[in-house]
This record gives C-alpha cells, structure tokens and sequence, in this order.
C-alpha cells in the first residue's frame, strides 16, 4: 500500500530532476557558445527535453536567450511539457 501511494512522488521527483537539469544544460550551452567552445550536442538537448524536460528547456530557452530561433526547440520542448503532464496526470 505505502509503494502505491509513493508512485506519484517519483514522477514529480523525475519531472524536477530532469527539467532542472535540462534548464541548466542550456545554460551552460549558451555560455560556451559565446565563448567559442566544445558545446552540448542538439540531439542530447532535444531527448532530454521530449523525455520529460521540456519545460526546463523552454524555461531555458527564454531566460538565457539559447535557441530561441530554431522551431524544433520549440516544437520538441513543447511535446516533452504535454507528455510529462499527462504522464502525471494519469498517475494521480
């Protein structure tokens, strides 16, 4: 009974974890792209955002003004922000 009332708490626990990280990551991106230096692969940030990270990412995008001009960001990020909360959603 107590496994069955925690299940909620580990997909809010994955939905901060992996937004946080993906906000972050895009921060760290936009920095060594002004300083001219090794980046984080598109790919890594697109699968973060579509595996539930998509707000972090568009939280991301916004604040640190980081691919704000690429559609597929948006598009993907997006996708990622409707997939997690459904996700909750039909866990609570």
């Amino acid at each position: 009974m107590l496994q069955t009332m925690l299940d909620p708490f580990y997909g809010i626990g994955y939905a901060v974890i992996l937004n946080s990280w993906l906000f972050l990551l895009m921060g760290w991106d936009k920095r060594k792209a002004q300083k001219h230096q090794w980046r984080i692969p598109e790919k890594r940030l697109l699968l973060l955002g579509l595996f539930g990270g998509g707000l972090g990412g568009l939280l991301g995008m916004q604040l640190f003004r980081h691919k704000t001009r690429e559609p597929k960001f948006k598009i993907i990020y997006s996708l990622g922000c409707f997939l997690m909360i459904f996700v909750l959603i039909y866990f609570f």
